[in-house]
């Protein structure tokens, strides 16, 4: 196999004896037969992938052919870092590399140009002629990222100029060719396959690399798949993961690894961009134009997925315009630091997600650069506006719409609570959002999550804060079903500055909450008259929290227990209301009071037939995990009564609006608190 060597030619060697060795591939089984079968029937492929996911090493398993493959000879010319571009360096490398193979090529072309051709008389860069080889010769480009633009117009050149020539490139991005073939290497699947019990490839990978470091310890398989999520299954880190092995527990590591895995080392490795982490990324970093470093930086404040949009304003400044965003999105997606989500030409635009070591290296730079306060007032101001959206499409009867939309920004909306939450700034930006997003918490089963960061948030903002009281009764109402005497002196303090303000819509929240804390007090009497005066005070269409059509709901279901005529009355206007027909989990609350009422009044048949549509028409509609639950109890209960009738059947329980959620709660709690 001849090769082309250079300064770190010791580095070489070790990586090829290594894998010679027994070093075998882990979790690649799929990616090495795609490749082989791509070598053989195409003239040019291109192994492409983020930094550290093993491209050098698979195309290297992939040049050992078996026995009955067809005849080769394989060239390997490998670029290193650190290693000076010149012009059509490159291309003088694989000359002398072609000539020492018995090819006589010879550079040609203008001073400058990549050109290749068939020469006789091989220049002074060639070495001397050799037997020219039999069968088809396989020249591998090994890690050209330094000098990709080069070596576009070389492959272009050679395999025009011989049809016996194949190219097998490794490199982080495509040539961008017509009759290239690209083998895109992922990180390894940090969960096992469907059907398989054993450890994925990932965790494959980490222990068995920590064994041949001397490891012995019986590895615990939950710190290991929590330490493979968080280096995401890629290979180098997770080589250099299993090197730390020796002096952490695996509990211990992944611990480390929480705040930040660019401090991952090896104090002697296989290649010398592999010595760290941050390292190997910033090999990558150095190969980018100073936009696309601007933007790689400024992107690192993204926790989760985000949008071009996102991108587009949050990244720019004085030194950055907007329409330069783009084409370094795009840049940075194909060198693997940006990971594209959703399919090309979709009808949802694609998300991109930053790998988290990348985002680690960005966030370094980010504050060398001393730009991370501004950028991060960027950040809190684009997601304070998704929650207001979010709010908007929930109040004018999109409300699968504004979930959908809370659930792909979810983590950096959670970010920027987090931050004003741990004192990072932020606090008021930060309440808001979580104000905006009280259907969240309420509805969709996150009340004890809700509550819990309302009430860290909350002392870091300024007592006179027109948003202070509206988030102390947000915090009472998420907190009602488990901290009742908590919840009562947070409505005490938020009922004054209500009334000073003149705020209605606060006022008749406030009311409700009180009527939620009175029924579980079992004070029907007390909690029906909260509950009409919460209908009563809230204004038509305010935003900020449940309409009066909850209210109604309630109180009708208070008055079921007692009067089912008056909570049939009751149910029939809240249906009645406007603004019920665009709020489905409204409606939901709505028909449950009314079925409740008509089991009440002895109509159990009547009761299940609308319970039932209540329940499908919610499960169409909106995905409300406790409303749903309190209708299905209902319907159960109902056929439970049906099936025994002439006996005496248990009642259901009879349930009033309030959210419950958390791992806390009882297993048949629902959005509607029971009794």
């Amino acid at each position: 196999m001849p090769e082309t060597w250079n300064r770190n030619e010791g580095h070489d060697a070790r990586f090829e004896d290594c894998f010679r060795g027994g070093r075998a591939l882990v979790g690649r089984d799929g990616e090495l037969a795609a490749l082989r079968a791509a070598v053989s029937g195409h003239r040019l492929v291109t192994v492409t992938g983020a930094a550290g996911t093993g491209k050098s090493r698979l195309a290297l398993a992939a040049l050992t052919s078996p026995p009955d493959g067809p005849a080769r000879t394989v060239v390997r010319v490998r670029w290193h870092d650190g290693i000076p571009v010149g012009r059509r360096a490159l291309t003088a490398r694989v000359a002398r590399a072609l000539s020492g193979a018995g090819l006589p090529w010879g550079v040609v072309g203008a001073p400058g140009g990549p050109g290749l051709s068939w020469d006789p008389a091989p220049t002074e860069l060639a070495a001397p002629p050799r037997p020219a080889p039999a069968g088809e010769v396989l020249l591998l480009l090994d890690d050209v990222d330094p000098v990709h633009t080069e070596c576009i117009g070389l492959v272009q050149t050679l395999l025009m100029a011989q049809p016996a020539v194949r190219a097998l490139v490794t490199a982080r991005r495509p040539l961008g060719l017509g009759d290239e073939r690209v083998i895109r290497l992922e990180p390894l699947p940090v969960e096992a396959a469907p059907g398989r019990p054993d450890a994925s490839p990932a965790a494959e990978l980490l222990v068995s690399r920590a064994r041949e470091r001397g490891w012995r310890e019986q590895p615990d398989p939950a710190a290991v798949a929590r330490v493979c999520r968080l280096l995401e299954g890629v290979p180098l880190a997770l080589e250099l993961a299993a090197g730390r092995l020796g002096e952490w527990t695996m509990e211990e590591l992944a611990a480390h690894l929480e705040t930040g895995q660019c401090r991952l080392a090896d104090p002697d490795p296989l290649l010398l961009r592999h010595r760290t982490l941050r390292t190997s990324v910033g090999a990558v970093h150095a190969l980018c134009e100073p936009a696309q470093r601007k933007v790689w930086r400024r992107l690192s404040v993204f926790t989760g997925p985000f949008t071009e949009a996102a991108a587009v304003f949050v990244c720019p400044g004085s030194d950055l315009a907007p329409h330069e965003v783009p084409p370094a999105l795009a840049m940075l997606s194909a060198t693997g630091v940006l990971q594209v989500l959703g399919e090309a030409g979709a009808v949802r635009p694609p998300r991109y997600r930053m790998a988290r070591a990348a985002r680690d290296f960005g966030a370094e730079r980010l504050a060398a650069a001393g730009e991370r306060p501004v950028t991060r007032d960027r950040h809190a101001a684009h997601f304070r506006g998704v929650a207001a959206v979010a709010e908007t499409l929930w109040n004018t009867g999109l409300q699968r719409q504004a979930l959908q939309t809370v659930q792909d920004e979810h983590d950096d909306l959670m970010a920027l609570v987090r931050r004003a939450g741990d004192g990072s700034g932020h606090a008021e930006t930060a309440l808001e959002t979580m104000l905006h997003l009280w259907f969240w918490w309420a509805v969709h089963d996150h009340a004890r999550e809700g509550s819990d960061r309302l009430r860290g948030l909350l002392p870091r903002l300024p007592a006179d804060s027109p948003l202070v009281a509206r988030g102390r009764w947000l915090a009472a109402w998420l907190g009602a079903a488990w901290d009742p005497r908590t919840a009562h002196r947070l409505l005490s303090l938020a009922w004054p500055a209500a009334v000073l303000a003149g705020d209605d819509a606060l006022l008749g929240r406030i009311a409700h909450v009180h009527g939620t804390l009175a029924w579980r007090r079992q004070d029907p009497a007390s909690a029906a008259e909260y509950y009409r005066q919460a209908a009563d005070t809230t204004p038509r269409g305010a935003p900020g929290g449940p309409s009066s059509t909850v209210s109604l709901a309630a109180l009708a279901v208070v008055q079921a227990h007692h009067a089912p005529a008056a909570a049939a009355r009751t149910a029939r206007r809240a249906l009645a209301q406007p603004d019920c027909a665009d709020d489905a989990w409204a409606t939901a609350l709505a028909h449950y009071a009314r079925a409740f009422a008509d089991h009440r009044s002895g109509r159990t048949g009547r009761a299940r037939h609308r319970a039932g549509r209540a329940l499908a028409d919610l499960e169409a509609r909106l995905d409300a995990p406790q409303a749903r639950r309190a209708l299905r109890l209902l319907v159960a209960a109902l056929d439970l009564a049906a099936t025994t009738a002439g006996t005496r059947a248990p009642r259901p329980r009879p349930c009033v609006p309030v959210p419950r959620g958390g791992a806390q709660a009882p297993s048949v709690t629902a959005s509607l608190a029971q009794r």
